[in-house]
């Protein structure tokens, strides 16, 4: 029932039904509707839900401890996770510090980062640079790395104010060069800022290699990633590679970096590492990183549950899944197959400017005009009217605002990497019937389906 008296609050007072149980890509709420988890919850249910094994192996952890305290006891899922997580990321990726979720990895990889730099006699080194608009969590720290407005404006005066580059949203630019130039062009934004800053002064650089929700799946040309990792090692100023999102397999790789053939210095796991079955993060770095700041007296940092071993246990089960179900060759497959399917949507729907992606992590664009990319007008709320609608038909998709927060339009498909070519179809009738209701509520005609 959703008029049940809550005492609970969140973002807003849209009203849910209960959730029943979930089953593969399924969720069901109590009343017996199915709903296609189109969006992985928040891109976090990489393998589905009630996975078997994985809660086989959970349970078999539950029945010999589940919490022991990591400086007072050693547990074997919380290192064989680590062994795990360091053989499937590039190599001098080769230690990792496990924590609870997206932002506190996005922290502790900052902090470790200004550790380090210490031990180096950095100690000038503060400023994060990142980029606008763009997501990395919602504590202090990685707000004031995050570039979107409506989470961040709030609470600016609390805050550092670290310094911003554009993103790379090639698709919005309308000039005459190559997607390789254009690439370029973005990269050396960032050498001018580390420039006007004061190389001495910056720490690090933190980038989504493919964006996540303050973006919507945006992947920058290739000629970019590198300049990226090139001008980071002129200046001496890290790469973090904020892979909450992207890693666990999302985009057809382990790591997104993987696409690029880039090994950034700190690399920030979460959501689809532990899958929704516990809450897992970490950051997984170089000993060339992490030994220097143990010989200095330790990493300054730590969280009550890092390192649990029962969400270690239900870390390694997803990955073991990940590995022996081939999930990553299949996210690499069937986002061939929904790209396909949402470029088609453009030929039916005008108001759609943009589809973008990497692997099962997708999106759509609503525009007002596709010639200039005029977004939508912010007052008619698309991002959250087409979920709605698409929430009734029993399809969940995901959405926020593309152009820092305050307009524009973006919806993120990203169903869980265990999705068939027959549930892409059965994915896509509902969408094309939320899009029908949509275009029938604006006003807007839509071109006859072939």
């Amino acid at each position: 029932m959703t008029d049940t008296p809550s005492y609970l609050f969140y973002q807003s007072r849209n009203p849910r039904p209960f959730l029943d149980h979930g089953e593969g890509i399924y969720l069901f709420d109590e009343a017996g509707k199915r709903y296609i988890d189109g969006s992985s919850g928040a891109m976090v249910s990489n393998i589905g839900h009630a996975n078997p094994r994985v809660l086989a192996k959970m349970k078999a952890q539950m029945d010999k401890a589940t919490f022991g305290y990591r400086l007072h006891f050693r547990t074997h899922p919380s290192e064989d996770l680590a062994a795990k997580t360091v053989a499937m990321t590039p190599e001098g990726l080769d230690r990792v510090f496990f924590v609870s979720g997206g932002s506190e990895a996005v922290e502790s990889a900052v902090k470790l980062a200004r550790q380090y730099a210490l031990t180096q006699g950095q100690g000038t080194r503060y400023k994060v640079i990142s980029r606008f608009p763009s997501y990395h969590g919602c504590t202090f720290g990685a707000l004031d790395l995050t570039g979107y407005d409506p989470l961040r404006e709030p609470f600016a005066p609390m805050m550092e104010g670290m310094p911003k580059v554009a993103a790379p949203a090639t698709y919005l630019d309308r000039d005459n060069l190559t997607e390789e130039a254009r690439g370029l062009k973005y990269a050396e934004l960032l050498r001018d800022r580390i420039v006007e800053q004061g190389p001495e002064t910056v720490l690090a650089f933190v980038m989504e290699p493919v964006g996540g929700a303050s973006t919507g799946a945006l992947v920058a040309p290739d000629s970019y990633y590198a300049r990226v990792r090139e001008i980071c090692d002129e200046f001496g100023v890290l790469l973090i590679y904020d892979e909450v999102m992207t890693g666990a397999g999302r985009t057809g790789k382990f790591l997104a970096a993987e696409h690029w053939g880039i090994t950034p210095d700190i690399v920030a796991l979460s959501k689809g590492f532990g899958a929704g079955y516990a809450p897992l993060g970490a950051i997984v770095a170089g000993a060339r990183l992490v030994e220097p700041v143990l010989d200095a007296g330790g990493f300054l940092h730590g969280f009550t549950y890092a390192g649990n071993p029962l969400a270690c246990a239900a870390g390694l089960a997803v990955l073991e899944e990940l590995e022996e179900q081939d999930l990553i060759g299949n996210a690499a497959r069937m986002g061939k197959v929904l790209m396909g399917e949402l470029r088609a949507l453009m030929d039916r729907y005008p108001f759609i400017g943009d589809v973008r992606g990497k692997g099962l992590l997708t999106a759509f664009e609503f525009v007002a005009d596709r010639r200039t990319m005029e977004p939508l007008d912010p007052l008619l709320n698309a991002h959250e009217r087409l979920v709605e609608l698409a929430y009734q038909r029993g399809l969940i998709i995901y959405s926020r605002r593309t152009r820092g927060g305050k307009a524009g339009d973006h919806f993120l498909v990203a169903p869980p990497l265990i999705i068939t070519r027959d549930q892409i179809a059965e994915m896509m009738l509902i969408l094309r019937d939320a899009l029908d209701a949509f275009a029938a509520e604006i006003g807007w005609p839509v071109e006859s389906a072939a």
